[in-house]
């Protein structure tokens, strides 16, 4: 290897650094390029979905060997109503992530277990101290000041059934279902026409997860649809942050010196907690620009979550009203309301790129939570306090 060669090295091998490292490969073949996962292997245990209007036509392109599953359409349930939009959607798994990473030719290290960062160099659980010419921490969250979170959580079991489901697209949300511990809905992605995954997640102030109690609640809700599940072939749970206020330069101290990337950045859609466009941001910027060293590439980074953070403030204060501003068990009417706005609106929101007319038609008319008491949630800085910040999630 020619010491002029550029080195990135990766910590952690979750999504963002696999795409990350993946993108690399494409555009800058002659990077030599180290992931180092605590894990056994890369990706974990995951299921990472995204609307079609979530990426570019270029992004759509680089991720296809990724995407497991593909839907034309989506589906939402509510008491009132049901409603199938026209937005595409599509899943990638940790399987078929790592497929793709097995056949890049990209140097991985599992069960190494990262110690310490600087901008340059790294150490693992074994002592060893690896150089190169940038280091990206991508291992997760961390707890970090600066932050005030409720959580999306979620546990789901792929499951087959003994008779066809009769589910053809992605049911995003099936709020249904009782509502407990905030917002609750259930969520399906049919594989096969026998094999489906039933998650049933909710919207709540706290992170705990238990997941006996949603697993039994996946068999009540199988047994109310007249399934008989005849075998579960996984399981997966996740702790999503919702980003209800935050205090960028306090998250992320100007003179922190490596550079970071996924929920390590705090880059994930604020509302929903999804993060697979923005690590495909992240990647297709440094990727631009590159190469740099460690502590360019810590800068580079933090502006590029600083500038997510300014244009995503807007979700941040709906997240105030569905969190601050009304009861946990009447969440379920603010996206109730939501999902009978225009399908342009909804597709600009989960791609998290509204313009002022879509800001607007969510604050008009009549609230879904106390008018008075969303106005005394709107400044953020009150949050800091009236509240203890959230704790950190896994990615």
């Amino acid at each position: 290897m020619n010491p002029r060669t550029p080195h990135l090295l990766l910590a952690g091998g979750g999504l963002a650094n696999a795409l990350l490292a993946l993108r690399m490969k494409r555009t800058h073949p002659d990077t030599r390029i180290t992931i180092l996962e605590a894990g056994p292997e890369p990706g974990g245990n995951h299921t990472w979905s995204f609307h079609a209007g979530d990426l570019s036509a270029e992004q759509h392109a680089f991720v296809a060997p990724m995407v497991r599953h593909r839907w034309p359409t989506q589906e939402v349930r509510f008491p009132g109503y049901t409603r199938r939009l026209d937005n595409g959607y599509a899943s990638i798994t940790s399987e078929s992530l790592r497929a793709v990473i097995d056949d890049a030719g990209i140097e991985l290290r599992t069960d190494t277990r990262v110690v310490a960062l600087e901008p340059r160099a790294l150490v693992i659980d074994s002592g060893e101290r690896l150089e190169g010419s940038a280091v990206i921490d991508g291992r997760g969250q961390a707890r970090a000041g600066g932050l005030v979170l409720g959580f999306q959580k979620f546990f789901g079991r792929e499951v087959e059934t003994a008779t066809p489901h009769g589910i053809d697209v992605p049911v995003i949300m099936d709020a249904t279902v009782s509502q407990a511990d905030g917002y609750r809905f259930v969520y399906l992605l049919p594989f096969s026409a026998s094999r489906l995954l039933i998650e049933d997640t909710r919207y709540s102030d706290g992170a705990a997860l238990d997941d006996v109690d949603l697993s039994a609640a996946i068999d009540d809700y199988a047994a109310a649809q007249g399934w008989t599940l005849t075998r579960t072939i996984r399981e997966e749970r996740g702790i999503l942050p919702i980003l209800i206020a935050a205090d960028f330069d306090r998250f992320w101290p100007a003179d922190a010196p490596v550079a970071r990337a996924g929920l390590r950045a705090a880059l994930f859609h604020p509302t929903t907690g999804y993060s697979l466009p923005q690590a495909l941001a992240l990647a297709d910027a440094i990727c631009d620009r590159w190469p740099m060293d460690g502590p360019a590439l810590a800068r580079f980074t933090r502006d590029h979550a600083r500038r997510l953070w300014t244009t995503t403030a807007f979700f941040r204060v709906l997240n105030r009203f569905l969190f601050r501003a009304g009861e946990p068990d009447e969440r379920y009417k603010v996206m109730e309301r939501f999902y009978t706005l225009s399908e342009a609106l909804v597709e600009n929101f989960y791609a998290a790129r509204l313009p002022w007319y879509h800001k607007a038609r969510l604050v008009v008319g009549k609230p879904p939570v106390p008018f008075f008491k969303a106005l005394s949630v709107i400044p953020e800085r009150r949050m800091f306090l009236t509240r203890d910040e959230g704790e950190g999630t896994r990615e």
